[in-house]
């Protein structure tokens, strides 16, 4: 086969010569390059920037303000979950939109506008119908919840139905009429009645040590137990082994079993036996010599649940443990000679004490005190009543005045009382909201002992700040920052939000009857465990059956 040159081509098969060649370069590099261009001088096309745009670059943002994205982005804040925090000036949740990692032009800038506001229009119908979607899934949850006191047979519940003060909760106990549905709620109470059991029995040998003060972390397989690697000196905390008297009594009931009252009780052997600095109970205690670790008492985390137990243990027992009864208005008595402290200002506060030497903090995990007190103000010496009133009422004042006195209305995790600064997080590392209920547990108690109706208000004040600045797309975050005008959010739907704060609020809003405290205890968790009338239970009657029958 015979091949020949034709005019213009090289030998060497290029095709076109070296001046062609540079030509037809020049004039397809032209063409790119106006075609390539003239896409950002067209109307918004998403579908033809994601051909020529990174992935990167077309995250999903939140958007805000020009200044608040330019911000971020010199921070290297370029993920896109740091991003979904930035919000408008006003600190309004932004819609969340999909849009480029570039500022809007000026001349789009009105287009921009109708965007966010049809975004908003869309993200309202979302808002409502999430709220629907929430209250009826409230309404199950509570009816499910109601089941708890019903859950094993060795537990006499009609007996302990008529001693109950006022009418439990539904007439039928939530009972379904349709039996598939009744049928497989029963198969669910199976479960959870074994979820319960079993898993009381796996916690035991966390107890087996020298002293029986039970060790923080245990493996549920193998039943090996060890102290928290950050605990000082291999000790266990004193609200961890402290918080375990209510759940622990009620397994015994339910399950006719004492040995999780037997681990319980040797506890609070131990503590009442051991030295305790100016009548304070330290936050770290050794399971091994049973002896304090170190002298840091707080109200706040690692010492908190304890206080709460020992009055809670005695209003569950019906009255009749006179030995917590003891030991929790000793120790109310040290905390106010020792660690409650006024500003100031005027505030009331509960400091934290560190060998002999206070810091003038208060976290947000201590305003829980301000309702431990007011539930235990009737059953002290008589002529104290008023004073534990008005203690619990400046307590829960103050931590109402770290909420109003921030930006975001939401209380910082700790505020301080010193340097000129009073019910205020002086600390960045302080600033943060992660949804705590511990403010409005004590507004939930004081609304329901004093009927004051500025609790509820201050209830309300809590919940639109947590719709305008924790509402996201998926739930409810907490923020970082409650001082600032734009919140950033971290992301987070901690599980006590919905087990707690939610509610609390929603009790808070309610009747006396929903839950009444005469017959429910809440544990530190705000699950509610009857009040067990022991002498009611050995007769045949009860207050129920003299105010109506079933």
């Amino acid at each position: 086969m015979v091949f020949r040159k034709l005019p213009g081509v090289s030998a060497s098969g290029m095709g076109l010569r070296l001046s062609q060649k540079f030509v037809f370069l020049l004039f397809l590099s032209g063409l790119v390059t106006l075609c390539f261009g003239a896409l950002f001088f067209l109307p918004d096309s998403v579908r033809l920037k994601r051909i020529f745009l990174s992935k990167t670059e077309s995250q999903p943002v939140t958007v805000g303000s020009e200044n608040d994205v330019r911000e971020h982005l010199k921070k290297g804040a370029k993920d896109p979950e740091h991003l979904r925090g930035i919000t408008s000036a006003k600190g309004e949740t932004s819609t969340k939109l999909k849009a480029l990692g570039r500022k809007p032009s000026v001349t789009n800038e009105a287009k921009t506008d109708k965007k966010v506001a049809g975004g908003e229009a869309l993200e309202d119908m979302t808002l409502s119908r999430s709220k629907t979607d929430s209250a009826s899934k409230d309404e199950k949850v509570t009816s499910s919840s109601n089941q708890g006191a019903n859950t094993d047979t060795s537990f006499d519940y009609n007996k302990f139905k008529k001693c109950l003060l006022k009418p439990p909760l539904g007439i039928e106990h939530g009972k379904p009429s349709d039996p598939q549905t009744l049928q497989r709620r029963e198969k669910v109470k199976e479960m959870f009645k074994r979820k319960v059991m079993v898993l009381g029995e796996k916690l035991l040998p966390a107890f087996n040590t020298p002293t029986g003060i039970p060790r923080g972390v245990i493996n549920l397989g193998s039943g090996t137990s060890w102290s928290w690697g950050w605990a000082s000196a291999g000790s266990s905390i004193l609200a961890e082994f402290g918080t375990l008297h209510l759940e622990f009594v009620h397994l015994s009931e339910l399950s006719n079993n004492d040995i999780y009252t037997e681990k319980v009780m040797n506890i609070r052997k131990l503590l009442n036996k051991i030295e305790k600095p100016h009548g304070l109970y330290p936050n770290f205690l050794s399971p091994v010599s049973g002896n304090w670790v170190q002298h840091h008492v707080s109200i706040g985390g690692l010492g908190d649940s304890f206080y709460e137990y020992l009055i809670k243990s005695y209003l569950m027992s019906d009255k009749t443990d006179e030995e917590a009864k003891k030991m929790y208005y000793s120790a109310l008595e040290a905390i106010e000679a020792n660690l409650v402290q006024k500003s100031p200002g005027g505030l009331t506060y509960m400091a934290e004490w560190r060998g002999g030497i206070l810091d003038h903090k208060m976290g947000h995990l201590a305003c829980f005190s301000g309702g431990m007190v007011v539930i235990g103000a009737d059953d002290g010496a008589p002529e104290k009543r008023q004073h534990y009133l008005d203690l619990a009422a400046e307590i829960t004042h103050t931590c109402h005045e770290s909420y109003s006195r921030s930006a975001t209305k939401l209380g910082p995790e700790a505020f301080r009382f010193d340097g000129g600064a009073e019910a205020t997080a002086t600390r960045l590392s302080d600033r943060y909201y992660i949804l705590r209920p511990e403010v409005i547990e004590s507004y939930m108690y004081m609304w329901r002992l004093t009927h004051d109706p500025k609790y509820r208000e201050w209830g309300w004040e809590a919940v639109e700040a947590l719709e305008q600045h924790c509402r996201v797309e998926a739930g409810f975050s907490g923020i970082r920052d409650v001082y600032a005008q734009t919140v950033s959010h971290d992301n987070m739907q901690q599980s006590f939000f919905l087990s707690e704060t939610l509610k609390y609020l929603y009790l808070l809003f309610s009747d006396d009857d929903l839950l009444p405290l005469e017959d429910w205890v809440f544990n530190t968790e705000a699950h509610p465990l009857p009040v067990v009338r022991k002498s009611c239970l050995q007769g045949e009657g009860g207050t129920h059956d003299k105010t109506t029958s079933e």
